[in-house]
């Protein structure tokens, strides 16, 4: 719409063409603009393979009941990192991994992060069958692809089975930050359109919350009292997602103590120091 001073066709209504003095002067190229884009963007989605594609079902032998079933697991190699969040979390293109990194037997309830399933002992599967399998519900129902809820549910009952087996405060750190980040991308994908939008959203930060809070508080204890590596993390990198954490809660003395230890350390990749330089940034 062209405003008064912009008037290029004023003085027309005497020769009938009035309707004219209104009208974008480009209105038709922008239109087909915006149509070509769309065009541009359906074609990209519609040659975009879809989740159940890049999934699969990986066979696993239960630890505690014996049973043999599958787990959907993502294929190697066919995703792709777009960006990182500053507490670590990735960010890919075609799907949440997340959503597929627990195992868990859908006969007894048997489950764990699927670097730690095959690592369950005998003396764990016992404590399991005891406090775990008794009271679970089977979930025999099988899906091309799971929801974020479904994952949400699978990350709890890892968490279960994680006290039940008395690990390390650090695996167990590991899997609160796990779901604290799939909650993250749960809170993002949901539609502002949806009734109760802002009500469900704020509910699933406020989980996420939780989870980071125990993600911080289990990770300083175990810096405190396990080696490394940890979690497949080195000491430094451990350092860093420390400080990240506390930044989120205001515990910001802690955080600079550790960034500051980062970027004058010798062995601290430049990778990290440009992360750790970037917090501090953040913090001023």
């Amino acid at each position: 719409m062209q405003t008064d001073d912009q008037n290029l066709l004023g003085g027309l209504d005497d020769l009938g063409l009035g309707g004219f003095e209104s009208m974008d002067l480009f209105a038709d190229n922008k239109e087909k603009q915006a149509a070509e884009e769309k065009a541009k963007k359906e074609a990209v989605k519609k040659n975009e393979p879809k989740e159940e594609e890049l999934v699969f079902e990986k066979t696993y032998e239960c630890p505690a009941c014996g049973e043999k079933f599958k787990s959907l697991t993502v294929r190697s190699g066919k995703l792709k990192a777009v960006s990182q969040d500053r507490d670590l979390r990735w960010r890919y293109k075609q799907l949440e991994p997340l959503k597929y990194d627990v195992v868990m037997c859908p006969e007894c309830g048997c489950a764990a992060l699927s670097s730690e399933f095959g690592k369950i002992t005998g003396k764990q599967a016992k404590m399991i069958k005891e406090n775990i399998s008794a009271n679970f519900k089977p979930q025999r129902e099988k899906k091309a692809v799971y929801s974020y809820d479904d994952a949400l549910a699978r990350y709890k009952v890892a968490l279960a089975n994680s006290m039940v087996r008395g690990v390390k405060a650090s695996e167990k750190a590991f899997i609160c930050l796990k779901t604290g980040w799939l909650l993250r991308g749960k809170a993002e994908q949901l539609n502002p359109g949806n009734l109760g939008y802002e009500q469900v959203k704020a509910k699933t930060l406020a989980e996420e919350k939780a989870f980071m809070k125990n993600a911080l508080e289990g990770f300083i204890n175990a810096r405190q009292s396990e080696s490394f590596p940890m979690c497949g993390m080195d000491e430094l990198t451990v350092d860093y997602l420390i400080a990240a954490l506390s930044v989120e809660f205001g515990e910001k003395d802690r955080a600079m103590k550790l960034l500051s230890d980062i970027l004058v350390s010798r062995t601290a990749s430049e990778r990290l120091k440009n992360k750790a330089r970037d917090l501090k940034d953040t913090m001023r």
